[in-house]
Order: structure tokens, then C-alpha cells, then sequence
């Protein structure tokens, strides 16, 4: 996993941001806000994170999107530090299933079928309209198609192994407009847990929800 870190001087909060699969920091920069610490976690391929590093901030924040939300779920399932809130968007802890994440077949097909055509054509179904999208490619991440597959793959396998995980998630918000995990796929994940939803008028990409996260929203 990568981790890009922004410092704002001595800031006690920290933003511990986990973005979705194929990404790096560049879709996020602008939606980060100016008073406190913020990391970018990405690319996992590997789940090893360092939770030292935490340890010095008083609170920490955790909010994650899409494939982010399952690998949070991983990552932090016995995490020492407290969490003062944990948002989840458009993703959750179970990234290949049929009723609670994404279905196997597609997930397989998205794998195998993964070249630079298809790759735009998934971008465009999570972004939902050429306008969003042309807005997202101005800051595309710069990541390989080899990179991606990768990521795509260990993601599918160690999908088929599940921990448990005691990680807690406060808030979901859920895109009504989602097509990657489908809105009642994450319903269907949420029930039975204390986590309280939230349905937003989104695609995929939240890209109001974002910037709503520069604000302190």
C-alpha cells in the first residue's frame, strides 16, 4: 500500500483517507481540507500499514470509498489508535459477493477482460455522465494498466479468505445512482450492524460528497 501524507504544520487530527481500486492521491488533492493532517492510502497490493505512525494524533478520522471501505475493514480490524468517526461511501467490507459487494461474475470479467478500453469504460459507469468523467480525467491517476490488474486480482483473492474484522464504521453513505456496488448490494451489507446509513443522490464517484469533505462535511 502507498501512502501519500500531507502535513499542515502540528495538527493533532488527522484524515485517514482509503481510496478505491486503480487509484492514487491526484482524484483526492483538491477535496482535502487546510486544518488538520491528511493521508492518502492506496494501490493494495499490499496491506501492510504501520500503525505507529498514528499514535501521535488525539483523532483520527477515518473515511473510505469504494474497494477503500473493504480494504479499512482489513487494515484496521484491530487497529490501536482510537477513531473519534468512520464514514464509509459507496463501498463495503466484502468486495467480490453476490448480494453484499460486487457481484463475482462482473468482478471476474472487469479482471479478465482489464485493457485500456475497458478501463475507460469504467471509469465513464463511475463517474455516470462525460461531464463528471472529463472531470475526473483532468486529474486521472498515474497508474499502470499491469499495476491495476494486479491490485485487481489479490483484491479477488484475498476476498475468498475474510478475517473478521472488529473495525466499526459509524456512518455509510450510499450513491442512489451507484452501478459499481450496487445500492441495495450495500444495503444488504449494512443490516445487522450499527452502522447508520445514508442515501445520497450520487454515482459512484461522490463527487459533491467530496467536496463536502473539504468543508468539514
Amino acid at each position: 500500500m502507498i501512502i501519500k501524507k500531507y502535513k499542515q504544520g502540528k495538527s493533532p487530527s488527522l484524515l485517514l483517507f482509503f481510496a478505491g481500486w486503480g487509484m492514487d492521491e491526484r482524484p483526492f488533492q483538491a477535496y482535502l481540507p487546510k486544518d488538520r493532517d491528511c493521508w492518502i492510502c492506496y494501490d493494495y497490493r499490499s496491506l501492510a500499514f504501520d500503525y505507529s505512525a498514528v499514535m501521535e494524533y488525539s483523532e483520527v478520522q477515518v473515511v473510505a470509498w469504494s474497494m477503500g471501505v473493504w480494504a479499512a475493514s482489513y487494515i484496521l480490524r484491530d487497529n490501536p489508535f482510537p477513531v473519534s468517526e468512520s464514514i464509509a461511501i459507496n463501498g463495503t467490507p466484502y468486495p467480490v459477493d453476490d448480494e453484499k459487494g460486487i457481484a463475482e461474475r462482473i468482478f471476474q470479467g472487469t479482471l479478465d477482460g482489464l485493457n485500456e478500453q475497458t478501463l475507460q469504460k469504467f471509469r465513464r459507469r463511475m463517474c455516470g455522465t462525460a461531464e463528471a468523467l472529463n472531470r475526473f480525467l483532468a486529474q486521472i491517476p498515474q497508474r499502470s494498466i499491469e499495476d491495476l490488474r494486479e491490485e485487481l486480482r489479490l483484491i479477488g483473492e484475498r476476498s475468498k479468505q475474510p478475517l473478521p474484522s472488529t473495525f466499526r464504521w459509524d456512518k455509510a453513505y450510499i450513491g442512489k445512482s451507484d452501478k459499481i456496488f450496487l445500492p441495495a448490494n450495500q444495503q444488504k451489507a449494512w443490516e445487522g450492524t450499527a452502522t447508520v446509513l445514508n442515501l445520497i443522490d450520487s454515482e459512484h464517484y461522490p463527487e459533491e460528497w467530496f467536496k463536502g469533505m473539504k468543508n468539514g462535511k
